[in-house]
């Protein structure tokens, strides 16, 4: 069975990582691009040989899912009306701007039960998920840290908008929280220091009582890049380097998984209650962010 999707969005990430994958991933049909930009849209359209929809509703007419690639604070409400339509979704990470944002389309989806996925673009890595089958299992861990040093948000032309504001514990920062979440459990509690558009740092209560701690800054100098996670438990420790491993192949795997969890019409892992879940941890991090400043 072939799932058509259509791509909400036409900027740097829709052109550079989903209108690919969509284009080339096995068991989909690209049904066309909708966004606010109609010349954005047509040239990406074109660029892929799709149609190019000026209405949102007219997107949904011609499609069994939605891929969104819009700013966090504009998913909500779109995703929403797509869920009310019937129709499958893949979300870009944040899954909203706020909390408030999240809850509401969480429960929409639920009410709807409807497919629903979190593109979050680590955790369809095949080095990813080999640390998580294999370190992991070895290692039994119970403490761990991870760290994030990026140059994107330093302010120029590609960085989106949003993302500066933001600042890197609503982009970056939503990757490494589920990753650490992925293998020491859940999150439970969190306490946060530093500038949100600089530097943060973050311990983390997890599940089980084990701990963690992150770091992280997407305006360090230029050239500078570090991502990565340390697991130590009674198993030894064990490192993943995770600069270079997302790719087409990790976005390839990501709409395969997509597009069957959309056919067999089951729930995936990193559905829209997992963004939920991170929403709500990165809510706790601004809070305390701001009360402690």
């Amino acid at each position: 069975m072939t799932i058509t999707v259509g791509l909400a969005g036409a900027g740097r990430r829709a052109a550079r990582v989903h209108a690919p994958a969509l284009a080339t991933a096995p068991d989909i049909e690209f049904a066309g691009i909708w966004a606010l930009g109609p010349g954005r849209v047509r040239a990406l359209a074109d660029r892929h040989g799709v149609q190019a929809f000026w209405e949102f509703g007219d997107l949904l007419e011609n499609c069994d899912a939605v891929a969104f690639a819009v700013p966090p604070a504009a998913q909500p409400d779109l995703a929403a009306t797509a869920v009310e339509r019937g129709r499958s979704v893949l979300l870009e990470r944040p899954i909203a701007g706020d909390l408030a944002g999240a809850e509401e389309l969480a429960k929409t989806v639920r009410e709807k039960n409807v497919v629903s996925q979190i593109g979050l673009a680590w955790r369809y890595a095949a080095q990813v998920r080999d640390f998580l089958r294999t370190d992991v299992e070895r290692v039994r861990p119970v403490s761990g840290r991870g760290r994030v040093l990026s140059d994107d948000h330093l302010d120029d032309d590609l960085a989106a908008t949003w993302r500066i504001e933001r600042g890197v514990l609503h982009d970056h920062g939503v990757d490494l929280l589920d990753l650490l979440g992925a293998t020491l459990g859940p999150i439970t509690g969190v306490r946060a220091h530093g500038d949100p558009h600089g530097w943060i740092g973050l311990l983390l209560d997890h599940l089980g009582g084990h701990h963690s701690e992150a770091s992280m800054s997407a305006t360090v100098p230029r050239g500078v890049s570090r991502a990565e996670v340390e697991i130590c438990g009674p198993g030894g420790a064990a490192t993943l380097d995770c600069v270079g491993v997302v790719g087409p192949p990790a976005y390839r795997t990501m709409y395969a998984e997509f597009a069957d969890a959309v056919e067999r019409q089951v729930t995936p892992a990193l559905d829209v209650e997992h963004g939920l879940h991170l929403q709500r941890v990165i809510e706790a991090a601004d809070t305390d962010i701001v009360v402690g400043s």
